[in-house]
């Protein structure tokens, strides 16, 4: 049957999960548009890429779900080809293969030479830092390293991602200096690991001066942190943070949990005494810090002494920014020899817990923001509003501040002195000063 797209040959790549799968359809994008073939973003194209996330159950659910959901427009007709790359595929290709066979080909996360040929392009070796970026102009990521050697008992990344590789300075740099020279404002660093940066290839912790080198780009204004590991965090860091105004006062560090049981249960090769002392330490160095962070509850074997334990800690820590996510037993991970022990009712209760903890502390911490002035950048236009950021935010997951638009005009990837007049839980509201 043929296709009614009216657009022949063109490549439309679907992406799920998380900013390393974002930035890995952007390579792949790239390397397409370097072919000389038709590639757009999430629209219409009668040939389908579908970069899937294999993390946990929801991700899981999401990404097999796209996949039949492509399938049925194939079988109506309205698209030719569906290719399927990404975690899912690298972690269950066999399954996938022998369960959804219609789909052309599966390819995993270190399959994008074959992925290209498959899809009527050359993988071009000398392609450093091309991409076609699909964020708002003003931001992009920026993946330093790729794996993980981590022994976290719960997480799969190792067996979709291998082992921990380290980008070099120098390829980081040039990638960070086209993003720049396509307007690119602010670049967010990502890894699995970025405190695990440099020890492959330099046989050092080398994040510090990656970040030495990257302040030097060019109309680069803000350098962000994403996803950094408490155990063997480089302390040099903080001092180019200190240093440097172009890194933002900003660190996502995910902790999982602060019950000591539960942390050696997890690997995580720390306790709630180091770990806490470690936040002390950040908020010492640098006391403009805001610290995000997420956690995992109803691991197997949390108690309710445990998760109380947990509770206190987040009062007491008072994070600017936090994330909480219900355990999800995963195969082949070291936690799947354990019972899955607490109830689906009472994870999702505890992270309901944890979050209206963090919704108090938030809404705190934002009332102290009324009248103070905030460099913010703008990344888009929503209804009445300009939705902006401040340094100590992220896109997607942390706080927006809104400006009136009917009272200012603003471009996207502007910065801009916002006073904050107004705030809520997870929201700011402010006037444009300069």
């Amino acid at each position: 049957m043929r296709t009614k797209t009216l657009k022949k040959n063109r490549i439309n790549v679907v992406t799920l999960g998380c900013s390393k799968n974002v930035y890995d359809s952007e390579v792949l994008m790239g390397q397409l548009k370097a072919s000389g073939k038709d590639v757009v973003h999430e629209q219409e194209g009668n040939i389908v890429v579908i970069n899937t996330c294999g993390f946990i159950n929801n991700a899981k659910e999401e990404s097999v779900n796209t996949i039949l959901e492509y399938m049925q427009k194939k079988e109506a007709g309205d698209v030719d080809k569906v290719f399927v790359t990404g975690c899912l595929s690298e972690r269950y290709k066999p399954d996938l293969e022998k369960e959804i066979p219609d789909v052309d080909q599966y390819f995993g996360t270190t399959e994008l030479p074959g992925l290209l040929k498959a899809l009527g392009a050359d993988y071009k070796h000398e392609l450093i830092g091309e991409r076609l970026t699909t964020t708002p102009k003003n931001y992009a990521y920026l993946k330093i390293a790729e794996g993980c050697d981590r022994p976290c008992s719960f997480c799969a990344i190792p067996l979709m991602r291998g082992k921990h590789r380290s980008t070099p300075i120098e390829d980081l740099v040039t990638e960070a200096e086209k993003l720049a020279a396509n307007g690119v404002k602010e670049l967010i660093l990502i890894a699995q690991d970025l405190t695990y940066y440099g020890l492959d290839l330099y046989k050092k912790r080398n994040l510090a001066e990656l970040l030495e080198a990257l302040v030097k780009v060019e109309d680069i204004e803000w350098i962000r942190l994403h996803y950094a590991f408490p155990t063997g965090f480089p302390m040099d860091v903080l001092d180019v943070m200190n240093r440097e105004p172009k890194i933002c006062n900003y660190l996502d560090i995910p902790l999982q949990h602060i019950s000591d049981a539960i942390l050696k249960s997890m690997r995580r090769g720390t306790t709630q005494a180091k770990t806490t002392k470690l936040l002390q330490e950040f908020r010492a160095k640098v006391p403009e810090m805001t610290i995000r962070t997420t956690l995992i509850v109803g691991y197997p074997g949390e108690t309710e002494e445990d998760f109380q334990t947990l509770k206190q800690w987040v009062k007491d820590m008072r994070f600017e920014r936090l994330g909480c996510f219900t355990y999800s037993h995963e195969e082949n991970t070291h936690a799947y020899n354990l019972e899955d022990d607490v109830p689906e009712e009472v994870k999702i209760d505890r992270a309901n817990q944890i979050m209206e903890i963090q919704s108090q502390i938030s809404w705190e911490l934002n009332q102290a923001k009324i009248g103070q002035e905030f460099k913010v950048t703008i990344d888009r236009k929503e209804g009445n509003y300009f939705v902006g950021r401040t340094e100590f935010d992220s896109p997607d997951v942390d706080n927006e501040v809104l400006i009136d638009a009917s009272k200012t005009y603003l471009k996207t990837g502007e910065y801009t002195t916002v006073k904050i007049t107004e705030a809520e839980d997870f929201d700011l509201y402010g006037e444009v000063i300069s």
